[in-house]
């Protein structure tokens, strides 16, 4: 297993994080909130990405979803 890509993917969150914490202001908790979300389920997809990267991407999703209701409309 290679844990070079995994660390510096970590590293890269870390860093971002501290660059950017800095710059909200205390009383926007939501911000806050919604800032560790979305670097933390980057950071997870991330990793998952280097454990299984044959995973297919949102297209393949959205094609499953909408497939048959474009096949309803023509």
């Amino acid at each position: 297993m290679r844990w070079g890509p995994i660390i510096a993917s970590t590293i890269t969150v870390l860093f971002i994080f501290l660059f950017e914490w800095p710059k909200l202001q205390k009383n926007q908790k939501k911000e806050k909130f919604i800032f560790i979300i979305l670097t933390s389920m980057g950071w997870c997809i991330s990793i998952l990405l280097f454990f299984f990267p044959d995973l297919p991407g949102p297209t393949k999703f959205i094609d499953l979803l909408f497939k048959p209701l474009g096949r309803m409309l023509e």
